[in-house]
């Protein structure tokens, strides 16, 4: 077990007094038997209330309401976690699904049909041609081999990017540029899965990179993918691996864009600009 501190700090600044508007909150881990958060601080100013509820992706959400006038918007959320995800190749997958291809069954595929929505038909033809160069029809390999070599090939290909422009590249957007960030590899890892016929989800979190731990971080990205037996298994094609016991999961989502750490609105004459920092230590 490893015990990880997390500060996430983000300002709001105004030109002008306004009128904040609620915004959502996902800043609250995951929990579940690979995950316990042990203590979670959530500093608000101006002051707010906070009402919580799960989504129905099951994400923690948190609904800030506020009622005073301000310049600036202050939201800091300090957490303690213990993670247990020390062995993440330590599963078992279902014997009709350690190969590929393999069909869900129907209870399964019920559920997750909303996580197998093809892309469009031209983004599809684009990413099946791609995928040739990772798996060729009729080859003869192991599931979990062919989603770990599709996590290394985005990741040995392309170039990462920090992007600080709000939203994600369109798969076709990443291909042709050659470049991204960790949720534009995601994302594209994603839309590749789905042409490949499994369910696949997008991951919002935190990632500890020993090397930047006392720097200036931001939040991580990556993509789960269902394997049945084994579950929702987690690969980030950013560091070309399995997601292990440095990633925390906030939240999941099938769209990449509805799962931002804080969402919300104002209202008032007014420009605004906005600082984020985050950092995650071992305690």
């Amino acid at each position: 077990m490893q015990r990880f501190k997390i500060i996430h700090r983000t300002y709001y600044n105004y030109s002008n007094s306004v009128d904040l508007g609620a915004h959502n909150l996902l800043l609250r881990p995951r929990e579940n038997h690979e995950l316990r958060i042990e203590n979670f601080v959530l500093n608000i100013t101006p002051k707010a209330k906070v009402l919580w509820h799960r989504d129905v992706e099951d994400n923690s959400v948190g609904i800030a309401s506020f009622t005073e006038s301000t310049q600036q918007l202050l939201i800091e959320s300090e957490l303690i976690i213990q993670q247990y995800n020390e062995s993440p190749l330590d599963f078992l997958v279902s014997s009709y699904a350690i190969n590929y291809p393999f069909t869900y069954e129907a209870d399964d595929n019920l559920i997750l049909s909303a996580y197998r929505i093809l892309p469009d038909e031209q983004t599809r033809k684009l990413l099946n041609n791609w995928i040739f160069n990772i798996y060729k029809i009729n080859e003869e390999i192991q599931t979990y081999t062919l989603l770990q070599r599709l996590t290394t090939y985005i990741y040995k290909n392309f170039v990462y990017k920090i992007r600080e422009e709000v939203g994600v590249q369109s798969a076709s957007e990443t291909l042709s540029l050659g470049t991204g960030s960790c949720r534009d590899f995601a994302y594209l890892f994603m839309e590749a899965v789905k042409c490949l016929g499994l369910a696949t989800r997008f991951v919002s979190g935190y990632l500890y990179a020993p090397l930047m731990s006392e720097q200036v971080g931001s939040t991580h990205a990556w993509a789960e993918v269902y394997v049945p037996g084994a579950g929702w298994i987690g690969f980030d094609p950013t560091i070309g691996n399995i997601v292990g016991k440095d990633h925390i999961a906030v939240a999941v989502s099938r769209l990449p864009n509805n799962i931002s750490p804080i969402a919300g609105s104002f209202s008032g004459t007014a420009t605004s600009s906005l600082d984020v920092g985050v950092w995650v230590t071992l305690c």
